[in-house]
This record gives structure tokens, sequence and C-alpha cells, in this order.
């Protein structure tokens, strides 16, 4: 291998991948590649395999880890070893486009010098110059969200109480193209896994149908499509979630049919921003999540850029608001109307019921209780603070004397110094 050949190579690297990679080389001598293979791996992301070719079994992540180790190897001059475990890489996985682009700058750079990730010659770069671009940014996102890890034991700010029901969460990092996946144990939040993801191909912050944004907010998976009843398209399942919210709603967005969905034959994994809106994993990644996660209990945090905190941090910015819950829960428990009302905005809305209908519904649910008290079991509430600060809270309401009773979901929103619930349901 050619010193200037190789040392491009890992400063081409360097470049995309945002790393400081070693800068000694490989002496060794290697017969000559042509570079149109980079280009042939960068056109194969449009490219569709045939229906007959089996994908092997392979475990979540496992894809992304290998590429990394060969981005490793590369910047520690081990080119030999890096082409070895990048040809076995492509091998097993025929539809990992990055890889292939990867695999093909390795085998060009042991006969001429680099000049960037996906280095082809100047009339195939023009025809592919979108996929390159889209293929190199995929590269830098992976990379970035790996290097820039949350600190161990810290969770997305968002995730103020969660309760046993809530055996999961997910959440969502756009800026770094990342969604993380937690599990809830006896001593909190433990973050399991995390995976590259696309979103939407005009970025964040859906507001309209068919605006091809990804939402942001707090949302709860509401079902698990049969795979047998989708597209190749969304790969090999999807999990909806509950997008437009009572937020999403009270604001004036539209649109629907926002999925956690994989990807179709052809592709292993999709550009940073590709999808219609939906958030999109490769399909090892999503079928973990699949076999993880509960329809209706989990909820999917969806953050421009995610906040990581100690857990014990978070319990002083709650505590006005449980302060408001209790409010609202001993006043309810007692029929004290008076008091229930004034934690309900002016702007209350639930199903087309106002607030003087809801109050009117309270008084009749409290004629029904016959002077018996309300327990609040299963409590979770999750921040979301933007333009305004809001609470996502779930509990399961139970009368003394009975087992079981009615889950509800309220949207609380504070104005000024006061917490104020706008919407309220019956979810379960």
């Amino acid at each position: 291998m050619q010193r200037a050949s190789a040392t491009l190579l890992v400063t081409a690297l360097s470049v995309m991948c945002g790393a400081a990679l070693a800068q000694s080389v490989d002496k060794r001598k290697s017969p000559a590649i042509t570079a149109s293979s980079s280009s042939a791996a960068a056109d194969k992301r449009h490219a569709a395999p045939s229906r007959a070719a089996v994908r092997p079994a392979i475990k979540d992540g496992e894809a992304e880890a290998r590429l990394i180790e060969i981005y490793k190897l590369a910047g520690q001059a081990r080119g030999r070893e890096a082409l070895v475990k990048a040809e076995r890489l492509v091998n097993d996985h025929p539809n990992f486009q990055l890889a292939q682009l990867v695999y093909a700058d390795l085998l060009a750079a042991r006969s001429r010098p680099l000049r960037a990730l996906g280095d082809v010659s100047d009339g195939p770069a023009r025809a592919g110059a979108s996929t390159l671009a889209e293929l190199r940014q995929e590269s830098l996102m992976r990379l970035k969200a790996l290097r820039e890890r949350p600190a161990p034991g810290t969770i997305p700010s968002q995730f103020l109480a969660l309760s046993p029901r809530n055996k999961h969460a997910i959440a969502v990092d756009a800026s770094r193209a990342r969604l993380y996946l937690f599990e809830n144990t006896n001593t909190g939040l433990k973050l399991v896994s995390d995976y590259y993801i696309s979103v939407g191909k005009s970025g964040i912050e859906k507001s309209v149908e068919g605006d091809s944004r990804t939402p942001l907010g707090i949302y709860f998976v509401t079902s698990n499509l049969d795979p047998k009843s989708l597209k190749d398209f969304y790969g090999s399942g999807a999990l909806p979630i509950n997008y437009p919210n009572a937020l999403d709603l009270k604001r004036g967005k539209t649109g629907s049919g926002i999925w956690l969905h994989g990807t179709p034959p052809a592709q292993f994994s999709r550009a940073p921003q590709a999808s219609d809106g939906c958030v999109v994993l490769a399909n090892p990644d999503l079928e973990r999540i699949i076999r993880t996660v509960e329809v209706r209990t989990t909820p999917v945090v969806i953050a421009q850029s995610l906040t990581w905190v100690a857990p014990h941090s978070i319990k002083a910015d709650s505590k006005s608001f449980e302060e408001a819950l209790n409010s609202w829960h001993q006043a309810k428990s007692v029929g004290d109307l008076a008091t229930l009302t004034t934690l309900y905005s002016s702007d209350f809305s639930s199903y087309g019921k106002t607030r003087d209908d809801w109050t009117a519904q309270l008084r009749s649910e409290a004629d029904k209780r016959r002077g018996r008290s309300v327990q609040l079991k299963d409590v979770s509430y999750l921040r979301w603070t933007d333009s305004t600060d809001t609470m996502v809270v779930t509990f399961g309401e139970v009368l003394s004397g009975s087992r079981t009773g009615p889950v509800r979901r309220q949207y609380w929103m504070r104005q000024g110094k006061h917490w104020k619930i706008f919407f309220e349901g019956v979810i379960g």
C-alpha cells in the first residue's frame, strides 16, 4: 500500500467521521482496484435485490458495530484487517449501502490516493451526487451519536416519573439520528440499546398533513401492525404512535400515520432524512424493539435534541406539578367541585366537551360515587417543554372498594405559576 494512498484514506475517514484517526500507514504493496466500485456501491442504495435472497439472521446493532470497527482499524493503519472485515460485512449484508461504499474505498485506496469518503471519478460523482451525500451524512451521524454518548446513569429529561406499567420507554434524538431504548427497572430507567434512525425528508416539527416532517413531542405506541398486512416498503413491521396528541390538536396540527417502521429489502438503512415523517430503523433493530416494547404503555419521546440528566436532579423540577396533581386528586376524591374546576383551563376540551360540559360530568361522577374516595394507581408523568411547559399524565382511577377502574390521561400546561388541565380522557 502506498503511503500517500493510505494516509489520505485515513484523512478522508477522519474528515467524514469527525474523529482524529491515526496517520501512520501500512506500506505493503497491493494490486490495483478501480474506483468505479465506489460508484456502484453508492448506486446500490436504490437497487432492489432479488426477493428470493435470504437475509442472514443477525442481532440488532451488529452490522453497525462491525462498520465502526472497520473505521477504527482504518484509523489505526490496519488496512488489511479493515478490508477483510469490510468484505465479510458486505457479504453478510449486501444491502448495507454505506458498508459497500467503505469497502469500495478500502479497495481503491490500495492503488491510489483518496480525496473523500466515497471517492469516485467526476462523471459518476455528478451522476450519483445526492446518493453519495446521503451516505456520507449517514456515516457522519452514526459516528457522531457513538462518539457523543450520554453519561452513564443519565436519562432524557422528559422522563420525570414512570409507573411499573411502563416497562419500557423510547427516546429519539433527531440531531443525532438516534433512537434510545430503555427498560424501566426497580432502580429506574436503564439504557438497553440505541440505534441509527431516519426521520422526515423535510426534517422535524411536523405541523400539517403531507409536510414530510417528523413530529416532536411525547407519544405512545398504539398498536403493532402485522408485517403480512404491510407493503415491503415498511420492512419487518410497524409500531404506530398517537400523533396528533392532545397538545398537537390544541395547536391545530394535522396529519396521521406516524409509525416506527423498518426498511424495504433493497435498503439496510435510509439516509438521515428520508421518510415521509415516520421514524425508520434497520429491520434487525426494529425487530428487537417490536419483541421488547408493549402496546399502549410504551412512551415515545421525539426531540430535536435530548438533554440527559441525573434522575435525582429532576425531582425538584416536578415538585410544583406534583402539588397540583395532588390538589386535583384530593378535590376529586371528596367531591370538591369548586376547587376541582379551578384546575381546568378555560379552553379545556375533551372530544368536543368544553370545560362547562366537563364540570357537569364531574358533578355527575361525584354523585355516583356516594362518598367513596378515589385512588390513583400506576401514575406516570412526562414533561414536554418548548414554547410552553406541558405534562402528560397517565393513571388508573380506582374507587375505594373496587379493584379496577378506568385509565385516564391528562395534559396539563403551566399558565404563569399554575398548572392547568387542558385535556382529559379515558384511554382504557
